[in-house]
């Protein structure tokens, strides 16, 4: 088993050092789920389809590639609240070893 080392800022501003494993083909989106870092039901709530933006995040970090955002994304985060200029929808972000050192702040519920 791999994992990366990222940074989990929740909704209530505490910082949470998470090992997240790279091979079992998790989203970011399914690790703060799975380490309920959110309320249950107020994250994820399409499945992970880019649908909706309950696992809307902003991105801190400046140097941890990350996977270009594809239409979709980008449509829903155009119709979503809160939105910042490094906002990104968790379950477009595949846990892989480049997410190494990631920093990320989820974004307010609604």
């Amino acid at each position: 088993m791999s994992d990366v080392n990222i940074t989990i800022i929740d909704r209530d501003g505490v910082s949470h050092n998470i090992p997240a494993p790279t091979d079992m083909a998790m989203s970011i989106m399914e690790v703060v789920r799975a380490y309920e870092l959110a309320p249950e039901g107020t994250i994820g709530v399409c499945g992970g389809m880019a649908m909706c933006a309950s696992c809307q995040c902003y991105i801190l970090s400046e140097n941890v590639p990350l996977p270009e955002m594809l239409p979709d994304e980008d449509a829903m985060l155009s119709e979503a609240f809160n939105v910042r200029p490094n906002s990104r929808l968790g379950c477009q972000i595949p846990v892989t070893n480049e997410l190494e050192g990631l920093v990320i702040e989820l974004a307010p519920e609604y």
